[in-house]
């Protein structure tokens, strides 16, 4: 049994610049965030699953089918001070927090269940995913996030361009594929919403950059499964064809 609190926070964000409205899209008749929301559910280590979003529409719509929602601010910069906002008004002594991205509708809810087990070791504290890269045109792909790891699976970097760079053409390698999702241990999310924006995070525009600028390890958990994003109007119907 796992026998620590976990709390999945969903963040929802109305006005995406590449999608607008993206949460209340109709996937095959349901919405982009209540099929994320029936994902995640699905995991049963999850001990609450709250939506957290800044517009009324996702509100009331997640309401109506059911789901926990909290109202946060409209000032946030990413998803995971969203998730610190949720963890500072909740009374309830949640232990982990997943951060689950809300533009995944199909994402395998075993993949929260690595994240969680991972926890089982004290020393984690912040942990993600990797997939290894087997379509070669996701390595150059910029929206596609590539990441090197240490022999002891932590990160040493992410970046939008593929790392590394062969140089000598001989040797062996292979690409990985970061799956965003993170898991974070609370004192943890609480002390990394605190820090400023670092050099190479607003260089690449990745998050997770400035907590590796700043010492924090992130662990990473390799998988086979997929979780496929909609990031722009092309990948829903891309997604609809591959799906349905």
């Amino acid at each position: 049994m796992f026998d620590m609190k976990i709390l999945g926070i969903i963040p929802a964000r109305y006005a995406s610049t590449r999608f607008p409205a993206k949460p209340l899209i109709d996937i095959a008749g349901k919405t982009m965030i209540q099929r994320v929301y029936e994902q995640a559910k699905q995991c049963t280590l999850f001990s609450k699953i709250i939506v957290a979003t800044d517009d009324d529409k996702i509100y009331d719509h997640v309401l109506q089918i059911g789901g926990d929602v909290m109202m946060t601010s409209t000032t946030h910069q990413n998803g995971t001070e969203r998730c610190a906002e949720v963890i500072e008004n909740l009374s309830d002594q949640f232990e982990i927090i997943i951060n689950i991205q809300g533009d995944e509708p199909f994402v395998d809810p075993a993949l929260f269940t690595m994240l969680i087990q991972a926890f089982k070791d004290p020393q984690i504290q912040i942990a993600t995913l990797i997939k290894p890269i087997i379509d070669k045109a996701y390595i150059d792909n910029p929206n596609i996030i590539k990441v090197v790891k240490s022999v002891t699976n932590k990160a040493l970097y992410f970046s939008r361009a593929a790392i590394p760079f062969q140089r000598n053409e001989a040797a062996k390698i292979q690409f990985y594929k970061h799956i965003g999702l993170y898991a974070y241990r609370k004192e943890v999310l609480l002390e990394i919403v605190k820090l400023g924006a670092g050099v190479y995070e607003q260089i690449e525009m990745l998050e997770q950059l400035r907590w590796l600028e700043n010492n924090y390890p992130i662990h990473l958990i390799e998988t086979d499964l997929e979780a496929d994003s909609i990031d722009v109007p092309a990948d829903l119907d891309r997604l609809l064809k591959k799906y349905f």
